[in-house]
């Protein structure tokens, strides 16, 4: 039997199962204290919330803090408006405090004040630090609860701090090391404390970070150094080098697949959800998604504006061809730009070799409008006969191909300028808008051939 078969049986025997007094219920109870917390999470999103609040008011303590961990952050909320005060304070001791940072952002003043209420002091405090940062900084997605060794230590002194941190306090291969005015100072390795003599000081053995962060710095920037530099931990400090935090290779991860997933978003023209797909309002979606389609609608429309101007000089056989001709220039347009979006996202394209960059990227545009042109010549001759004709979409496929590459390449180093996401320069947007330029091209080059 599937989970979801096992989870639909809990929830049709509910009663049965809370009080494990039927053989069916007890059956049903030991099933699922044997499921995946990250199962039982998931079969909550996709359950109405009534259900999914009889599943998990009867769920032990233990797994209820584990599940609530592996809930989004709008069911978490969910969950921490009908959970009694004690049980609250089980739920948020189950995150670590950039986990309590995400989930405060988004409750109401007065919720935040009573949840806040209920947790430890020192907790409250690490929560409320780090609140105070933009949300998309480095400050805002760091790891606070890690231990840090004083740089006078000795192996054996470092050794002991460390079991008394542990299991509260998870350890990292690097642990960073400060003077006693919390300055950093380096970091060693986990194997360090093994390789060395007890009595030795740690400063002997010391190493330099290869690279630190401060707190304002932007998140999808650090990511991209982390793996350019091959790093699977980064310290991050303020602007007087205090020891702040650590960027883990987990939220690395986390921050790379956000950023993919917000770059593909904004690439079909969609402003990037916050929430996951089922948890954001169906009435939500359908705005962010039905005003962009009909200002690009309106938009499309000059092309009809275009070719009315330009009706008596078009022949009926050019007019067959507009479809191949809008869609060229859509395909070379959005071809481009997904190369510099990428290269960008990579780090291979920067202010340094940008020209070099352009210049590879004229040449291939112009094979490639050479190539493309030759071939819409040999269509439209070969299968119609028409030397005009054929001339007036040689020339405009390769006047297309060229621009449409420029606009390809040059669009997102441009937003990226002015601080704007590369990726809205790709999909619909450049593709309306060579629609736009390649009818336009299209009229004016058949007027030059044909009058």
């Amino acid at each position: 039997m599937s989970v979801e078969n096992i989870l639909r049986e809990i929830l049709e025997h509910l009663e049965a199962v809370a009080e494990k007094s039927q053989p069916i219920g007890a059956h049903l109870w030991e099933k699922l204290q044997e499921l995946h917390p990250a199962d039982i999470a998931q079969f909550m999103s996709h359950i109405a919330r009534q259900e999914a609040q009889q599943l998990f008011t009867i769920l032990p303590s233990e797994q209820q803090s584990a599940v609530f961990r592996r809930l989004s952050v709008t069911l978490q909320i969910f969950c921490l408006s009908f959970l009694d005060d004690q049980a609250r304070v089980n739920a948020m001791r189950a995150l670590n405090t950039d986990e309590l940072t995400d989930l405060f952002d988004n409750l109401s003043d007065n919720d935040l004040k009573t949840y806040l209420g209920l947790l430890h002091k020192n907790v409250r405090q690490k929560v409320l630090s780090q609140l105070q940062f933009d949300p998309e900084s480095v400050g805002k997605i760091m790891d606070i609860d890690v231990p840090t060794l004083v740089v006078d230590y000795t192996v054996e002194q470092s050794i002991k701090l460390l079991h008394r941190l542990l299991p509260n306090t998870s350890v990292q291969q690097q642990i960073y090391v400060t003077n006693k005015a919390h300055l950093l100072e380096g970091h060693i390795n986990l194997e360090d404390l093994i390789l060395h003599k007890p009595n030795e000081r740690i400063t002997s053995f010391l190493r330099t970070n290869e690279l630190v962060v401060h707190a304002q710095d932007d998140s999808e920037e650090t990511a991209k150094k982390m793996v350019q530099y091959g790093l699977m931990s980064i310290p991050v400090v303020d602007e007087n080098n205090h020891f702040l935090g650590v960027i883990p290779g987990d939220t690395l991860i986390d921050v790379i697949v956000e950023e993919s997933t917000e770059d593909v978003q904004r690439m079909a023209a969609l402003t990037p959800l916050k929430e996951s797909y089922f948890d954001t309002p169906t009435w939500r979606i359908f705005y962010q998604r039905g005003y962009i389609l009909v200002a690009l609608l309106i938009a499309e429309s000059l092309s009809s504006h275009i070719l009315n101007v330009y009706e008596a000089t078009l022949t009926t056989l050019l007019v067959t061809f507009i479809p191949m001709l809008l869609s060229t220039g859509g395909n070379t347009s959005s071809q481009t730009s997904a190369v510099v979006i990428q290269s960008m996202a990579a780090g291979e394209l920067s202010r340094a070799n940008t020209w070099r960059f352009l210049r590879k990227e004229f040449s291939i545009a112009s094979m490639l409008a050479l190539i493309l042109g030759l071939t819409a010549f040999a269509r439209v001759y070969l299968t119609r006969g028409a030397p005009l004709e054929s001339i007036v979409l040689a020339i405009t496929v390769f006047l297309i191909v060229v621009i449409s590459a420029g606009l390809g390449s040059t669009v997102p180093m441009l937003l990226r300028r002015f601080n704007i996401d590369p990726a809205f320069s790709a999909g619909p947007f450049l593709a309306t808008v060579m629609d736009i330029i390649g009818v336009l091209i299209f009229c004016y080059v058949s007027k030059l051939v044909l009058t």
